[in-house]
């Protein structure tokens, strides 16, 4: 019996040493755009990194093993523009109850980094650092707005409070969090928010993110983007129509000239910033967009909008494919915001996945002015993994059967 009893002992103990991963994704079709990747694979997990990338990982060298089977596999989804400054108390701006709590809404929709677009300036980003940032599981960066209150109940139009001295000295001091510049909504004379935007970006050597607000004969898309911006710099919104994004159904010119010229071209859905008719231009003139992302607040979580992987929905059934899609949400915002450690399933980079299930059926799907698109595809987040940790796992792909799971008495 001894000698029976310290075989199973040895036995047990070889098992759970040949258990090197913390996680095993197993049978998905991974892709990953930066290696070029778009097959089956498996995908193993230790101490927050990817340690293994192979097409056939066996099951009982993991802890814990995830059926991939049938679903997709990619990097955790990077959405480069949300409004995340929640908690002031603040009512009606998105230095308020706006915003929303990054946790509340990332990782069920596949994303592990957020990027919050301007909501806060230097006068008040410390306080977006310590309240929102540093408490959110999320990993949470930031553009810093060119006007000192950001996205505030002060004024976005006075130029007095762009102070682009101010805003490199609150960059320069938090290189570890803000990743850019952004300038938004200004409707006033000249260019004040852009030009101070790009001399920041210029002093900081990162980049500028433009909401154009409201363009004006002399303030229009052709200057911004050949006169103004500089390659690297991202127009968000381009799907809106409200600059002239597409005139007379045909996609402006200048679009066109931009991208020749190094601007980045991003969704930035919103509440207001995305049109069928405007998308559909871009789409005839084999415009696709460089990045997804969702503008992110309480407006647009709850109208057309919804979430990042309705949003990617939309870009897959205006006829892009799931590769590009993914690209769009990974591998080239994580490359926009010059975070290239993220984006990607290399081994040894940080554990961030995103396991999606393509469904198929006839979808409904609503622009910025409610107008419904029909579409054969719609993507849903199965499981997310952040820095190697299972944070959301619709269908507990990642879990035990509850008939082998051994329960444990809480503690009061």
């Amino acid at each position: 019996m001894i000698l029976r009893t310290s075989a199973l002992v040895i036995a047990l103990s070889a098992a759970l040493a040949a258990q090197s991963y913390d996680l095993l994704l197993k049978g998905g079709h991974l892709i990953d755009p930066k290696n070029n990747i778009s097959r089956l694979m498996d995908v193993a997990i230790s101490n927050g990194k990817i340690a293994a990338v192979a097409a056939n990982i066996p099951a009982t060298q993991a802890k814990r093993v995830a059926d991939a089977k049938g679903l997709y596999v990619t990097p955790g989804l990077i959405d480069i523009h949300v409004h995340v400054y929640a908690g002031t108390g603040k009512a009606g701006v998105l230095t308020g109850d706006s915003s929303i709590y990054p946790d509340t809404y990332s990782f069920k929709s596949g994303v592990t980094t957020m990027v919050d677009a301007g909501t806060s300036g230097w006068r008040n980003f410390p306080d977006f650092k310590e309240r929102v940032i540093r408490r959110a599981k999320t990993r949470v960066f930031a553009l810093l707005n060119i006007v000192g209150w950001g996205m505030s109940e002060h004024s976005e139009h006075d130029p007095a409070d762009m102070d682009p001295k101010q805003a490199i000295a609150m960059a320069n001091a938090n290189k570890d969090i803000i990743v850019g510049f952004k300038t938004a909504h200004y409707r006033g004379q000249g260019w004040p928010a852009v030009d101070g935007a790009v001399a920041a970006g210029k002093a900081t050597n990162m980049p500028v993110m433009v909401d154009f607000g409201y363009a004006t004969k002399e303030r229009n898309l052709n200057a911004l983007f050949m006169d103004k911006l500089r390659p690297g710099d991202i127009y968000t919104h381009c799907f809106s129509g409200h600059r002239d994004e597409a005139v007379d159904g045909k996609l402006n010119p200048a679009m066109t000239a931009g991208r020749k010229r190094g601007i980045i071209f991003d969704i930035g859905h919103g509440g207001g910033s995305f049109y069928w008719p405007v998308a559909q231009a871009a789409y005839d003139a084999r415009f696709e967009p460089d990045s997804i992302s969702t503008d992110l607040h309480t407006g647009s979580m709850n109208a057309g909008m919804k979430d990042m992987t309705n949003t990617m929905s939309k870009i897959l059934n205006m006829g892009s494919t799931l590769d590009s899609v993914i690209r769009m949400s990974t591998w080239n915002p994580a490359k926009e915001i010059k975070h290239e450690e993220l984006g990607h399933l290399s081994v040894g980079a940080v554990a961030d996945v995103t396991v999606l299930r393509v469904e198929k059926g006839n979808f409904g799907f609503i622009d910025s002015a409610g107008a419904r698109r029909s579409g054969a595809q719609k993507l849903i987040a199965e499981l997310t993994v952040r820095n190697g940790q299972v944070v959301w796992d619709l269908n507990g792909i990642s879990a035990t059967d509850w008939k082998k799971f051994t329960y444990r008495k809480r503690e009061e």
